[in-house]
């Protein structure tokens, strides 16, 4: 399915049934139709959407701004004739569905942000990351993060990076991530604009427009690429804001434990109004 809007053509599938839910991806929606788990679907209508110039939707990833998002993810809600949404968004891209929810607070039941930073700052996440890593990881993972990473390439493309990068990114340190990303569309200007230019400074804490929409903030025990621990001292601060841990997980707890992710994501939907 699609819909188009200023100039672009948004792509756009769904699954399951219930209250609406918009997956934001960055790389083509076959990855998250993936991740997600199956028992999400029995109580959630998962629409996932392709930004602005990526995967399966056109127009110029430069052109992405937080007010276009907004246009875009409006213009997919009243495609489907659903009179609001909740928004997740995994990683960076829950900058993106914290930003929708402040613009369209009126079309956002809630926001869900998994393994999302407070600071869009890479250089601080980056230092932030290592440090928790050296003095949280065990010695094994920090082996098995060794090996992998010796053994890329010096011109090694991002996909293998990321799959190097699995004792930061899950759980299990030694878990073959790789069928996961297995048709990931990835446009390397879609991640830089957004990564960059679009995200730069943004701070959970600066903007000016209030936070209406309440929020769930999903994380994983053994992120290393995001931790948990960024949040200590903010989460308790927002307004309608809600921290779950998942113990067992990393940077993709919807994967590594799909049961309790599923039943606390319906959980929360289903207590929106």
């Amino acid at each position: 399915m699609s819909v188009r809007v200023d100039g672009a053509e948004l792509f756009y599938c769904r699954r399951g049934r219930g209250p609406v839910c918009l997956v934001l991806s960055a790389i083509g929606t076959k990855p998250y139709e993936r991740m997600m788990p199956a028992q999400l679907a029995d109580h959630v209508e998962l629409v996932f959407v392709d930004l602005r110039g990526a995967g399966r939707s056109t127009g110029i990833p430069s052109d992405l701004t937080f007010e276009t998002l907004a246009d875009d993810l409006e213009a997919v809600r009243v495609d489907l004739g659903a009179k609001r949404v909740a928004v997740l968004g995994h990683s960076i891209l829950g900058v993106l569905a914290i930003e929708y929810g402040r613009r369209r607070p009126e079309s956002v039941s809630g926001v869900i942000m998994v393994g999302t930073p407070p600071r869009a700052d890479m250089t601080w996440l980056a230092a932030q990351a290592a440090a928790f890593f050296e003095r949280d990881a065990s010695e094994d993972r920090k082996q098995v993060l060794r090996g992998n990473l010796a053994a890329l390439p010096p011109d090694a493309p991002i996909g293998r990076v990321v799959i190097a990068q699995t004792p930061m990114r899950f759980f299990d340190a030694r878990l073959d991530a790789s069928s996961l990303f297995a048709e990931a569309d990835v446009n390397p200007a879609v991640l830089g604009h957004l990564l960059g230019e679009m995200t730069r400074g943004w701070d959970i804490n600066t903007d000016a427009r209030p936070l209406r929409s309440p929020i769930l903030l999903a994380h994983g025990r053994f992120d290393y690429t995001v931790p948990y621990t960024l949040w200590n001292g903010i989460a308790e601060k927002l307004p309608n804001a809600t921290l779950r841990i998942f113990e067992r997980s990393g940077h993709h707890p919807f994967v590594e434990e799909p049961e309790p992710f599923s039943a606390a994501v319906s959980d929360w939907i289903g207590g929106l109004r």
